[in-house]
């Protein structure tokens, strides 16, 4: 049983995160405060680069490079042969698509709540391959029916089933594990967006039984920019799935006319990468585990929860978020104001926020019936002063006149 959070590990959390100091920050959806122990990795493998050169940084630190991913496999429950890294969770999840020969009336199973881009990667390949994208239901709550899937499985016969786990633009937790038990037990590959979900709840990839899972390091998890990780399971690994362009550091080149694949997940990797991010997202990774992200999920999930009722209580602001379970990302619409005039307001306040606008995300606010959302996301070092920050600062600038 995890140990109680108590005020000496928030005061420690934040001593440990210099943007306290400055900001009230509740964009962590977006890209969260790291801590520095985040920053001091990065920057020191810069400092060697520019001393030694980025080869010779490289070769120096190879052990360290080795330990990243071990680190990142630990934080999944995965192996470090399971582990890819990408530039983002978008990069890595179009790694994965990459690896299916998709051909004309070939269907991927997904939900209503995907994220923008990956839809618009089911699009572009729609467009381009004759591909049927199909949606299945919601359950009443809010969120994947997996009795819809179920279905869907057996009419539709989908070459993929894909499922962005805790949306961008709501506070709603789909049921990843139960929508993972169909598509095992149907043998059909499955892929998950967790961009929101690793370093904001304990994830679990034997529990998901998914073949293919996308994180990013810069959100809940507390990393650098520019940097994410795709894990493959070692099923996918063992059909030989590749991406359609791999390069130098996925396979090898014996004679015209052939490649070998290397094993492991490497293989869905550009042979050119960020070292110091490598090494900043896996000091974010060790940071999350030392914190205990079973603990500090709880912590963030009510700083939410606290979140949408005092800010739900403002006049003139509508809390939006419906489910079965609710995330650390509460979104709001505030009337007659578009949402990202009030991000620069309580910016001005000191205090981040982000939104999203019908000319972001136009499909998904329909669905909400909202004309733009406000987006507040605590994670488990934001404490009282920061909610009370926002509260303050989104009165005053709905207020009339």
């Amino acid at each position: 049983m995890s140990a109680p959070i108590v005020d000496d590990d928030v005061a420690r959390w934040r001593s440990d995160t210099p943007g306290c100091l400055k900001r009230h920050h509740l964009n962590n959806a977006g890209a969260a405060l790291p801590p520095r122990l985040v920053t001091d990795a990065v920057q020191a493998h810069l400092a060697l680069e520019a001393e030694i050169g980025g080869y010779e940084a490289a070769a120096a630190t190879r052990a360290p490079i080795d330990a990243a991913y071990r680190a990142l496999a630990a934080l999944i429950r995965a192996q470090s042969r399971n582990i890819a890294v990408a530039s983002s969770a978008t990069a890595a999840y179009a790694q994965a698509l990459a690896s299916f020969d998709f051909a004309r009336d070939d269907v991927i199973l997904t939900t209503s709540a995907d994220y923008l881009s990956n839809r618009l990667m089911f699009e572009a390949l729609a467009a381009r391959s004759g591909v049927r994208v199909v949606e299945a239901a919601e359950l009443p709550a809010g969120g994947v029916d997996p009795a819809s899937v179920r279905a869907l499985i057996a009419s539709e016969r989908p070459r993929l089933v894909a499922l962005t786990w805790i949306p961008t633009f709501s506070g709603m937790v789909q049921r990843a594990a139960d929508v993972g038990a169909e598509c095992a037990a149907a043998g059909v590959p499955y892929l998950i967006d967790a961009c929101q979900a690793v370093g904001q709840v304990d994830v679990d990839v034997n529990e998901l039984r998914c073949d293919f899972m996308a994180a990013t390091a810069r959100k809940f998890l507390r990393g650098p920019r520019g940097i994410g990780f795709l894990y493959v399971s070692d099923a996918a690994l063992a059909r030989g799935a590749h991406p359609l362009l791999v390069d130098m550091r996925g396979a090898n080149w014996p004679a015209p006319g052939r490649y070998d694949l290397y094993d492991g997940a490497r293989r869905f990797e550009q042979w050119e990468q960020p070292i110091a991010l490598v090494l900043g997202m896996a000091a974010a990774a060790r940071y999350a585990m030392d914190a205990g992200v079973a603990r500090t999920a709880a912590r963030a999930h009510m700083l939410a929860g606290d979140a949408r009722a005092r800010l739900g209580a403002i006049p003139g602001i509508r809390a939006l978020d419906r489910g079965e379970q609710l995330s650390a990302i509460a979104t709001f619409e505030c009337a007659g104001i578009e949402a990202a005039a009030l991000v620069r307001a309580l910016r001005e306040r000191g205090v981040n926020v982000s939104a999203q606008g019908r000319d972001e995300n136009l499909v998904a606010l329909q669905r909400v019936g909202a004309q733009s959302l406000l987006r507040v996301s605590p994670h488990y070092y934001t404490d009282a002063s920061d909610l009370g920050a926002a509260e303050d600062a989104l009165r005053q600038s709905v207020a009339p006149g």
